[in-house]
């Protein structure tokens, strides 16, 4: 049988080996003398913050002894929470994530040990250690799997949210897997999921499940919302202060929702009556603050995209006044531009109109939003949707107006970005428009295309 090492040996060795006292390594340590004493002879176990003093002071590297530290105290030893805790905390700070995986794989056998776990989780998630947190969710997930609890539930969420990135096909598996647990959450809880759920498909343009997701949320935010007002509760408000928006919101953006699926299925009417619903706020009862910067971004996105389903169906005379109104809020985000200059580019596009002056006008915007940061659910995935459709769109517009050199400088940045995403429906329409431009390709732009749908095909991501 394989002879396990132990701390304690190593340490002992370390000691005979500089000529060391326990005394002056104890100095050495900031430990006294007992302490040491105690840790070499094995008469007392050995706590972690023991243990990084140990390993500093033997000049070796942080979390050098941890895996030595589960096979000494913990594998085949009772689960003491007081030791396992400090060292789970500890292991994610040094992204020990190997580590955390066997101390959770040894105790999590026992059930009892799931709430404390979850906790812990939790707690990571809040400083920020979202791969160590996704460890934990996932083995109290798996061991509670049968017992329909609400912590099953807020697990699976945790997941999701931990889990959504730039990889669209993950992003599908990840939201599939998800959904069957909103209706595990309580009811407040519910209503961000739902919204958090809907960004992933409206940037995976699985408009039917926006809809769906939308419609559900709507119904749910409503009478919450009455209850709300019914039922004026210490305990109820203390439950809606959870929600990361005002509880109204839920309700707009539900009809948001709903208009962004009629502007996809090219229904401007019907997106328009949506978009006159969440620009009519007067039923909101509250009136502080917070509620009157929402009810205001609201009506403020509403009079954009009044000009923009307008301009989309083709009342060409609302150009003029939507540029007007995207160069006058000079508050708005970058991304927020964008995504309204975004429009312009699909109608120039749609009805041959000539924007080289509005792009001209807007040129520092373009040139300058890449690469920024994502901070929630809807930037993190609406947002870079719509960098990739304005850069499609600009392909398309420089190419059909004979602008070769910037046509497929953009067309070839959205194929790199869409294989290495997933995002299989842009690749696929890439392919399409340089097939229909490939003559006034030049060599270097032929052979980089090759290139792509070389590794496209040989992944076996998409087919076309």
């Amino acid at each position: 049988m394989k002879h396990t090492p132990t701390i304690r040996a190593e340490l002992d060795r370390y000691l005979q080996q500089k000529g060391l006292s326990l005394t002056q390594f104890g100095h050495i340590a900031d430990m006294n003398r007992g302490a040491v004493s105690a840790i070499v002879t094995g008469n007392k176990p050995l706590s972690v913050n023991q243990l990084d003093r140990i390993t500093e002071a033997m000049g070796l590297p942080e979390g050098y002894f941890y895996d030595l530290f589960v096979e000494n105290y913990i594998i085949d030893h009772p689960p003491n929470m007081r030791r396992i805790e400090p060292f789970l905390y500890r292991c994610a700070e040094l992204d020990k994530f190997g580590v955390i995986r066997r101390v959770v794989g040894v105790i999590m056998d026992n059930l009892l040990y799931s709430p404390k776990l979850f906790d812990i989780a939790e707690e990571l998630l809040a400083q920020g250690r979202h791969d160590a947190a996704l460890i934990l969710y996932e083995n109290v997930a798996e061991v509670e799997k049968y017992q329909h609890s609400e912590r099953l539930a807020i697990c699976q969420y945790r997941m999701f949210t931990i889990q959504i990135g730039d990889d669209q096909s993950r992003n599908l598996r990840v939201a599939t897997l998800f959904e069957p647990y909103v209706e595990r959450l309580n009811e407040i809880d519910q209503l961000d999921a739902l919204k958090d759920l809907a960004n992933v498909y409206r940037s995976l343009r699985k408009w039917d499940k926006v809809d769906e997701v939308a419609r559900k949320m709507r119904a749910k935010a409503e009478i919450q919302y009455s209850m709300k007002h019914q039922y004026k509760s210490r305990e109820y408000d203390e439950a809606t202060r959870k929600l990361s928006r005002p509880m109204f919101v839920y309700i707009a953006y539900a009809d948001l929702l709903c208009a962004s699926v009629c502007d996809a299925q090219g229904d401007y009417q019907q997106a328009l009556q949506y978009t006159y619903a969440y620009a009519d706020l007067d039923w909101v009862k509250e009136t502080d603050d917070n509620t009157l910067y929402w009810v205001k971004l609201y009506q403020d996105w509403a009079r954009c995209n009044i000009y923009v389903n307008k301009l989309l169906s083709g009342d060409i005379s609302v150009l003029p006044d939507y540029v007007e109104y995207i160069a006058g809020t000079a508050h708005t985000m970058e991304s927020e531009k964008l995504s309204k200059l975004l429009n312009v580019m699909i109608a120039a596009n749609r009805f041959q109109l000539d924007v080289n002056d509005i792009l001209k006008r807007f040129e520092m915007i373009i040139d300058s939003f890449v690469q920024q940061p994502s901070s929630d659910m809807y930037t993190h995935q609406v947002v870079p949707e719509q960098t990739t459709c304005f850069k499609y769109e600009l392909a398309k517009y420089y190419l059909n107006r004979g602008n070769y050199s910037y046509g497929f400088k953009y067309l070839l940045d959205v194929l790199s970005k869409s294989l290495a995403n997933n995002k299989e429906s842009f690749f696929i329409r890439c392919i399409k428009l340089f097939e229909q431009f490939k003559q006034f390709a030049d060599v270097r732009t032929f052979i980089k295309y090759e290139s792509l749908v070389s590794v496209g095909q040989r992944e076996r991501l998409f087919y076309y």
